[in-house]
């Protein structure tokens, strides 16, 4: 298996739009190999999370080749991708998105049920992911008796279920206080540290310098990339 597990070459993504394509990513070429910790940063608009989104093979480029542990996914049909981003791929958003009416044991479970796991399998899964993000004793309180805090960290459990190689966060501290914020840092940082590569977009400078690598986009393309 390679190092190198999602392979961007001079992508560029245009929407079309009533007056005209409007492009929020162009020709960026990178590459994010095993365990790599990369934090993609810049202005609001400036195709962030759109590159995200291509590299977590969400959305596909307009322009340019994209490939996932060596194979092109534009070659990939919708159902082939699917079954990547629900094995290999985690995704954190920043406002959680977590199913109201499941727990918080349910909420992990159900990508490892999407992956045909089975339900003893699955239980055990969610209770050790709970374990590992500190929220065991919250594992059958529905979100709504959560904290922002504690949602999230149920997130970042449930994106770990199917054991990805890749984490991708999008804002994921952007709805938190400070306090939690850096609490949902350190755990993320954990993550990694225990051999996920991790990308995460953010606007904010203290969570993005925790990253080995800051690339930072303006206008679709990366202007300036710090590796530490």
């Amino acid at each position: 298996m390679s190092d190198v597990i999602v392979d961007a070459a001079n992508v560029s993504r245009a929407f079309e739009m009533p007056a005209g394509a409007v492009v929020a990513v162009r020709d960026v070429t990178l590459s994010i190999a095993q365990g790599e910790h990369a934090a993609i940063s810049g202005p609001s608009g400036c195709g962030k999370s759109t590159l995200l989104h291509m590299l977590g093979c969400v959305d596909t480029p307009s322009s340019g080749t994209l490939c996932f542990d060596g194979s092109d996914v534009s070659t990939l049909d919708d159902r082939a991708r699917s079954r990547l981003r629900l094995r290999q791929i985690g995704f954190v958003f920043q406002r959680f998105y977590l199913l109201p009416m499941l727990s918080a044991a349910e909420n992990v479970e159900l990508p490892q049920a999407e992956a045909g796991a089975a339900k003893d399998v699955r239980r055990l899964r969610s209770i050790e992911l709970l374990e590992y993000v500190g929220l065991e004793h919250r594992a059958n309180h529905r979100p709504s008796q959560l904290s922002g805090g504690e949602m999230q960290r149920v997130a970042i459990a449930r994106a770990l279920a199917n054991r990805p190689r890749l984490l991708l966060a999008d804002e994921p501290t952007g709805e938190l206080d400070q306090a939690t914020s850096e609490q949902v840092a350190v755990l993320l940082d954990r993550v990694n540290a225990d051999g996920t590569a991790l990308v995460i977009v953010t606007h904010d400078p203290d969570l993005a310098g925790r990253a080995r690598r800051v690339l930072t986009m303006k206008d679709g393309q990366i202007e300036q990339e710090v590796t530490r």
